[in-house]
């Protein structure tokens, strides 16, 4: 009997190391050897390799394979290892990392990490028992929810702000009206930002192969992230801050540069305006009805037969000449571009990339040929170094029509029938791969041809927009949200994607205003022309097919409305350029979900306030759909201002409010420091010597930082700027304009100060000088500046504000209230 059980247990224990031996998940294992340097771990285990890296006291790499580890190569990150101090030790146990910021505790037995802050506290940890692990070729990293454990970001999504218990997939796709909840959508960044108690964290997933995210979906016990192929690679960053967390995963993947001044204006677009007679009376309708614009854009059919590098001439007989009439409006040119290169013998571009070697291809040595708009077409290799020098060289076609654009379009790769073939191959820089490995980061090494080659051949800052992109393609160029619908949801979808761009590093971001496919209502027009003043990238865009969507189209009172809302977006004009400005050193985004400065408020992360947004850091803009005739907002800690009226609310409250077709919820957080201008055309047009300074009484200290360039050349890299941080301080009922950074001179001789919320200022202390307040009041919307005590509208159109005029010189000043 005792020999019978014996042999059972034996049997048994032989057959569950056959099954494990077998198994379709393989596990690293433990932890067998180990070498430790001054900011890096390197280490085997029984199944894999890894190492983890100290980039910075807070970023730390993890890097795991089945086999030894290959190249370290990465198309989205620029910031290197090793920027700060690390204590790396060990026992037979653990490997413990500490920096400035955070620990990490590696267990050997099995492999698995844990995140800890300064302090002791529990930031993220591997799921015990799931770790890491691979399934074929595909490698997933499995983390323990903690509890109620919430998820933003990860780029262009559609759904809630919060993504907790839903799943995602990163494939780029080409997804026509797409619906509210479809995904994937055109562009991948597999950044996310995870929130639980007091604290957050990101991890940033560098693998260009299809990556799948999992915040609880299906499941209770994990979130996850991983790729179809290719090594475990991330980055795991930790601060107290959201905002902190965002500048340490843009330092990562890099930040904007200053765009032109002329992309932060009104854009307007349409699939298609052609002829060239059209145009023009386009640029002409905008200026005779007053409705300040900068840009016009060129869809595909100002192509001969939508072969790229071509003018259609009998639509446009002298592209440089028009551009130039352009100019001399106050208009800037961008026009479309797609990758495919029409297989055409004789044509300039297809020979030329026959010539120079350019195309993908398949394994036996073919072109891949795939079709789109010009019908069976060739695709450059963006991939490789000689594809985008090729590209680059391209580049100058445009810069000889005078145009200032470059809109990157079909980038993901887009081919009818959307089903490239797998064994497509690419250089990869140098490390053949795939389409499976390349497909995702296609369109951003687009846009950075496209942009590199502008840098060439443009005289000026270059405009360069994309439908694709992978985690970085902020370096380049701005995103918008693609083929949307004219339907409300889509209106407030649109908000969500921006937000999540903006907290995935990408701050240059729009969205077809009134909807690409379909014709909108009225009051849904209304409602977005006016959003898309609040938008970074404020472009009307429709499709072909569809009513004519101009602001002049939908009758008098929405052009009033229209022309209102656009001119307030150019009296910002220096308060947004500054704010652009900090995107480019912070990595701050320019629309931001107020889950960056309300992180754990758990109010804003609800599906009735998701859609609020700041813009900046002084707006807060709450839409709604235009068929709402009441509507609930949320105003977080503060003291909050009605822009129009300058009625108080107070902060950490829910209001029910009346909605307006003709007016945008928008307010105005205490303490808020507002540079505007006079209202100009174009930005090609200088304002009046006179900088507007809003300032709002507050709660807290502040500061903005301002910033002037000439915003057109690359002089700001040289100095040739002017900054000044304007602080005000409750505390000591101060205003401080600290003393001008930059060899630039500023435009503006003069600065209006205007004072809101400061009912009992009547006396201003300027060094020795009393300078006695005016009274006045303020129409955001009727462009007016600070007046007699009239005022230049009703009352409840405007604001009542306290005003004197000072030389921009002026340094210190005290607030006597």
């Amino acid at each position: 009997m005792k020999f019978f059980k014996f042999t059972f247990i034996l049997a048994v224990c032989l057959n569950a190391s056959g099954l494990m031996a077998q198994t379709p998940v393989l596990m690293p294992g433990n932890v067998e050897t180990v070498t430790i340097n001054d900011h890096n771990i390197v280490f085997k285990t029984t199944n894999a390799y890894g190492r983890i890296e100290v980039y910075s006291p807070s970023v730390i790499r993890v890097r795991l394979d089945k086999k030894p580890l290959g190249r370290d190569f990465s198309y989205a990150v620029i910031g290197e290892p090793g920027k700060g101090k690390a204590n790396i030790t060990q026992n037979e146990e653990t490997i413990i990392l500490i920096t400035d910021s955070l620990k990490a505790v590696i267990t050997k037995k099995p492999f698995s990490v844990a995140y800890y802050t300064a302090g002791g506290e529990l930031i993220n940890q591997d799921e015990q028992g799931l770790g890491t692990s691979w399934a074929g070729d595909a490698v997933t990293t499995y983390k323990k929810l903690q509890p109620n454990e919430h998820f933003i970001g990860l780029g262009e999504k559609t759904g809630n702000l919060d993504r907790a218990g839903n799943g995602y997939t990163n494939w780029n796709s080409d997804v026509y009206g797409y619906r509210v909840d479809q995904d994937p959508l055109y562009s991948t960044i597999p950044f996310y930002i995870g929130i639980h108690g007091n604290i957050n964290y990101g991890i940033f997933l560098d693998n260009t192969y299809q990556s799948d995210f999992n915040f609880g979906a299906s499941n209770n016990r994990f979130s996850s992230f991983g790729a179809r192929g290719g090594e475990m690679n991330y980055y795991f960053i930790y601060h107290k801050r959201l905002a902190d967390i965002i500048k340490s995963y843009t330092w990562l993947t890099g930040r904007m540069p200053m765009p032109p001044l002329w992309s932060l204006g009104y854009q307007q677009n349409r699939y298609s305006y052609y002829p060239e007679a059209e145009v023009m009376r386009i640029a002409k309708t905008l200026r005779e009805k007053r409705i300040p614009a900068d840009g016009i854009t060129l869809d595909i059919h100002y192509m001969d037969k939508y072969q790229l590098f071509t003018w259609n001439k009998s639509r446009f007989p002298d592209p440089a000449k028009m551009s130039d009439s352009l100019n001399k409006m106050g208009f800037k040119l961008t026009v479309i571009v797609d990758p495919g290169i029409k297989v055409e013998k004789g044509a300039p571009a297809y020979e030329s990339g026959l010539k120079d070697d350019v195309y993908i291809k398949y394994p036996d040595g073919q072109n891949y040929t795939g079709q789109v708009w010009p019908g069976w077409c060739n695709f450059t290799d963006f991939t490789s170094s000689k594809g985008r020098a090729w590209w680059r060289k391209q580049v100058s076609f445009f810069a000889k029509s005078g145009v200032s654009g470059i809109w990157n379009d079909m980038n993901e790769i887009s081919t009818w029938g959307q089903k490239m073939p797998d064994n497509v191959l690419f250089d990869y820089d140098g490390a053949q791969t795939s389409h499976l490995q390349a497909h995702n980061v296609y369109g951003l090494e687009m846009i950075r041809s496209s942009y590199e080659g502008a840098l060439e051949h443009f005289k000026e800052r270059p405009f360069v927009l994309s439908r694709s992109g992978y985690g970085g393609l902020q370096r380049y160029s701005a995103i918008w949200t693609g083929d949307n619908r004219a339907e409300e949801d889509h209106m407030l979808q649109g908000v969500r994607i921006m937000n999540s761009l903006g907290l995935s590093g990408v701050s240059f971001t729009g969205m077809d205003i009134g909807g690409f496919t379909g014709n909108p209502t009225v009051p849904l027009y209304t409602r977005w022309i006016e959003l898309g003043a609040f938008v970074p990238y404020y472009r009307n865009h429709t499709g072909v097919n569809t009513k004519a969507a101009e602001p002049w189209a939908f009758g008098e009172d929405v052009l009033d409305i229209a022309r209102n809302y656009i001119s307030l977006r150019y009296q910002l004009m220096p308060y947004l350029y500054s704010s652009f400005y900090e995107s480019t050193q912070s990595g701050m985004p320019v629309m931001r979900s107020l889950a960056i400065d309300y992180t754990f408020d758990p109010k804003i992360l609800w599906a009735d306030y998701q859609n609020q947004f700041e813009f900046g850091g002084a707006f807060m803009i709450a839409p709604f759909e235009s068929t709402r005739e009441y509507g609930k907002i949320y105003f977080p800690e503060g003291i909050w201002y009605d822009l129009y009226n300058g009625g108080v609310i107070a902060g950490k409250q829910e209001k029910v409010v009346p909605l307006n077709v003709a007016k945008l919820p928008v307010y105005v957080k205490g303490g808020s420091i507002i540079p505007m201008q006079s209202l100009v055309q174009t930005t090609s047009i200088l304002p009046t010597d006179t900088l507007s300074v809003h300032v709002y009484n507050g709660l807290t200290a502040n500061s903005f930082v301002y910033y002037e360039d000439d915003g057109k050349s690359f002089d700001y890299k040289k100095g040739s700027f002017y900054k000044r941080t304007i602080t005000f301080n409750p505390a000591d009922k101060s205003l401080t304009f600290n003393a001008a950074e930059g060899n630039y001179t500023s435009h503006f001789k003069f600065i209006k100060l205007i004072l809101h919320g400061f009912d009992q200022a009547d006396k201003i202390i300027i060094g020795k000088d009393q300078i006695k307040a005016e009274n006045g009041s303020y129409s955001f919307l009727s462009g007016a500046a600070a007046t007699d005590p009239e005022g230049s509208g009703s009352p409840a159109e405007s604001c009542a504000v306290k005003y004197i005029v000072i030389k921009n010189s002026t340094n210190n000043i005290k607030l006597n209230y």
